[in-house]
């Protein structure tokens, strides 16, 4: 076996456990949303507002299928429609104020768990963790995010429509 597919092996495996953490962290929430609806939402929130297609093209989705999925979140209050603030003709989708709250508080509970994850590995591991993830979300196009040194509205404020 090679080291791509140990290392492709160990990431699947270490997804679950992400998934099931996110899954539980979504749960204990008062809002009823599926994790590709928080997907969209926390794209939104970190990101910024963005015209549909966009939105679409950065879940790897059918336009119609993040249309629904905006429909939803919209009946559920989680994002709006708004005129693009670059052009002021476009309607773009845009995280509302309980949207966030919902991203804050899920981030929150899921922050905390991994933490107690971590702190449960042995320490001399814990750097090359850091040093691979960090790898393995650039090579992915994931943008950084820590609740250290950067909120979202804080990188939704360096962000650009798309």
């Amino acid at each position: 076996m090679s080291d791509v597919d140990d290392l492709t092996d160990a990431v699947l495996t270490a997804s679950r456990l992400l998934i099931a953490v996110s899954a539980r962290s979504l749960a204990a929430v008062e809002e009823t949303l599926t994790l590709p609806q928080l997907r969209m939402v926390v794209l939104l929130d970190s990101r910024g507002p963005m015209k549909l297609t966009a939105l679409a093209d950065l879940l790897e989705v059918n336009p119609s299928t993040a249309k629904r999925m905006i429909d939803r979140l919209i009946t559920s209050d989680m994002v709006g429609r708004e005129p693009n603030p670059a052009t002021k003709r476009e309607i773009v989708v845009a995280v509302t104020e309980q949207g966030r709250r919902v991203v804050g508080e899920v981030m929150a509970r899921r922050r905390a768990e991994i933490s107690r994850i971590v702190a449960r590995m042995p320490e001399h591991l814990r750097h090359g963790l850091v040093e691979a993830l960090t790898a393995f979300t650039e090579a992915g196009g994931e943008p950084r995010w820590s609740a250290r040194d950067e909120s979202p509205e804080r990188a939704r404020d360096h962000a650009e429509v798309d």
